[in-house]
């Protein structure tokens, strides 16, 4: 098992110093689920909800939220990202919209972090959005699928 990173020899939290590393092309995708109701995602499928387009309102929220991860988590690192894209797709064999985020940065660090954000704040968008409908929602099975480039190399999740 690697060492964790975000700790100096102290034991304290500390932001890792990546000024020494090389910039490298990298990307990384991420995904996620939120279940709710039938009836939910049938309103939001066919676009039925008075606030609006409830996917193409979490796919914005989902790119703004990777633009703002390193505002929230705190040893994140801040990037200029090169592209964040959100994918959002109505599933009815399970009762949930599935999220997709890839972000891509030409950088010293990887963007990992930002696809994590991306799909997290895409589907709290979701649930925000349809709350008053479905307090039930889930949002779940949140996990990084895949990262290439950069010192550790490549990653694909089974």
């Amino acid at each position: 098992m690697a060492d964790l990173t975000h700790f100096d020899k102290k034991g304290d939290a500390a932001m890792v110093d990546v000024g020494d590393k090389e910039i490298t092309a990298r990307t990384a995708i991420a995904r996620g689920r939120i279940y709710m109701a039938a009836d939910t995602l049938k309103m939001i499928e066919v676009g039925d909800h008075k606030k609006g387009d409830v996917l193409a309102i979490a796919r914005l929220a989902g790119i703004m939220g990777a633009k703002k991860t390193s505002e929230l988590i705190p040893l994140c690192h801040p990037i200029g990202l090169d592209k964040v894209s959100v994918e959002l797709s109505c599933n009815t064999a399970d009762n949930c919209v599935d999220i997709e985020a890839t972000a891509k940065v030409t950088a010293k660090t990887g963007v990992e972090m930002e696809a994590l954000t991306a799909v997290t704040v895409a589907g709290l968008t979701i649930y925000d959005m349809c709350k008053a409908v479905d307090k039930a929602m889930r949002i779940g099975d949140i996990r990084l699928s895949f990262k290439e480039g950069g010192k550790s190399g490549t990653y694909e999740a089974d």
